[in-house]
């Protein structure tokens, strides 16, 4: 077999917070059902922070302030024989919501303001969890 993409893939997810609770999209696309933070793709020429401040735009129709790199999270796949199918390094970024109410746009299904002590009440996308705990503890929440 050979490779038919070049892996990694870059992309960025925001970790957004307001009055102690995290933001949680729901996929709409797939893997349908899973919650994850909102993020995507970077684009060419694109700084990392902004692509996540324009993923959280577009998925939430929130801004914040990212000015926090959570940490670099990877997700990779593997076939029965071993070769990468999927290989996502994305760089998280933390920080408060600004003023607005969320709504699922662009990829999301829903959003919603989550308990991050009640994260067992959610199908959460792989590192998610790990992700908040991270950027809680950075953020002093």
């Amino acid at each position: 077999m050979t490779p038919t993409q070049q892996f990694p893939k870059f992309a960025v997810s925001a970790c957004v917070w307001r009055d102690g609770r995290v933001l949680l999209a729901e996929r709409g696309k797939p893997p349908l059902g899973l919650w994850a933070l909102p993020g995507g793709h970077v684009e060419a020429g694109e700084p990392a922070v902004e692509a996540a401040r324009r993923e959280l735009m577009e998925e939430t129709g929130l801004s914040a302030q990212l000015n926090t790199l959570v940490g670099v999270f990877d997700v990779i796949r593997r076939d029965n024989a071993g070769f990468v199918t999927l290989h996502y390094a994305i760089a998280c970024y933390c920080g408060l919501a600004d003023a607005g109410e969320p709504h699922a746009g662009s990829d999301a299904k829903s959003v919603t303001w989550a308990d991050p002590d009640r994260l067992d009440e959610f199908t959460l996308a792989p590192n998610v969890a790990d992700a908040i705990a991270r950027a809680r503890r950075l953020l002093g929440l």
